[in-house]
């Protein structure tokens, strides 16, 4: 750990723990409370179900959220500190570009609408953007909307999809032909081209125990506008990519390596060869977002007491690879390759699997995989002058 990540924790140790217990001396994970009420030194917008990822509208008060199992998409009034289905399936939302998703069968089903990783790319005229989403279920995809935030209340309109390639097309070197199972992407990331590149954590034949124990089991891959599907990008193969972001000039992109607890840079023109990485201080980053020119990573703690140990630990424990672990959410700069702890917490049983962080204002705005609604707190006054 670097000398301003060991200053910064030291500090917001006082600064942001308040009457929580030290990290380290839970011996076992607390009892669950009323289900999306404060606890934990954290209060919830409720309504917003498994909450995976997060993304602003640059300059509004509203947030979009992703929902897994099912929760389909929300939109947050930060303000009001409520939710409120965002993509209701209504042919009003759907306006499909099938020159450009000529591969896209049909709009997700809004009831059963499994949304993962998310991402916001302004586009075109002000308060328009694309919004790029994960899909699980019937289509393995990353389904694409348009997000017009120029009036009161941001509407969407559904436009297409581009559906995830099938395994033994996309990794056909490994001679599996007969995986015609699709890929399942994890977070996605998009250029100002239309270029959309998305992390597969686990190719055919590897495992979550090689994941963990840092092996290259995932990719990332990559459609342009006009091909039939993604691709595979040479050189990105990592232990479990996961989250995904690209660098605010567009010439590098952003990868963690989920099972190396590692966030890993690439170039876009010459991907082959990472250009640098830097692992994470005591955690297991999950997703990266830019909150304005800050590089945020969110995920669970590396070592948890309260939960058998480490994650490689208890990987055959189903009960103990569920567990509440506590989490840690820090800003990297991505020059440098340094870490700046901006806020940590014991396990918290309405608030499990941490994936996401964002920054509002003086607020933390928090996203979890498994959660009653989204998170808030806050911003530790060390962690908010921290630049």
């Amino acid at each position: 750990m670097n000398i301003s990540v060991a200053i910064a924790a030291t500090a917001l140790f006082a600064a942001f723990t308040g009457n929580f217990l030290p990290l380290r001396a839970q011996t076992k994970a607390p009892a669950a409370g009323t289900a999306c009420a404060p606890m934990g030194g954290v209060n919830f917008v409720c309504g917003a179900r498994n909450p995976e990822d997060l993304v602003p509208i640059p300059g509004t008060r509203w947030l979009i959220a992703s929902g897994l199992d099912g929760s389909g998409l929300k939109l947050i009034d930060t303000n009001a500190r409520t939710a409120k289905p965002f993509y209701t399936g209504e042919l009003s939302q759907q306006r499909p570009d099938k020159k450009l998703f000529a591969n896209c069968p049909a709009p997700p089903d809004a009831k059963h609408f499994n949304a993962h990783g998310i991402y916001l790319h302004r586009a075109g005229a002000p308060g328009h953007y694309l919004l790029y989403v994960v899909s699980h279920g019937a289509l393995e995809s990353i389904q694409v909307f348009d997000v017009d935030a120029s009036g009161v209340e941001p509407s969407l309109s559904w436009t297409g999809c581009i559906p995830m390639p099938e395994a033994n097309k996309a990794y056909a070197n490994l001679g599996d032909q007969a995986n015609s199972r699709r890929l399942a992407a994890n977070a996605v990331a998009a250029f100002s081209d239309g270029t959309i590149i998305a992390t597969v954590p686990q190719r055919p034949g590897t495992t979550n125990r090689q994941r963990l124990n840092g092996e290259g089991t995932g990719d990332v891959v990559e459609w342009k506008p006009g091909m039939d599907t993604f691709r595979v990008i040479p050189g990105t193969q990592l232990a479990g990519n996961n989250g995904i972001e690209i660098s605010l000039d567009e010439t590098e992109f952003y990868v963690v390596s989920f099972g190396a607890e590692t966030i890993v840079v690439f170039s876009r023109q010459d991907p082959l060869k990472p250009l640098r990485q830097s692992r994470a201080p005591g955690f297991m980053p999950d997703n990266l977002r830019w909150s304005g020119d800050r590089l945020i990573a969110a995920g669970p703690m590396h070592d948890e007491p309260a939960c058998g140990g480490t994650r490689l630990a208890v990987v055959d424990s189903e009960e103990l690879t569920r567990c509440h672990r506590g989490y840690m959410i820090a800003q990297l700069d991505p020059r440098t390759m340094a870490w700046t702890i901006l806020a940590y917490s014991e396990p918290n049983p309405e608030l499990t699997v941490v994936s996401t962080g964002v920054i509002m204002g003086n607020t933390l705005w928090i996203g979890a995989a498994s959660a009653d609604g989204v998170a808030y707190r806050p911003m530790p006054r060390i962690a908010a002058n921290a630049r």
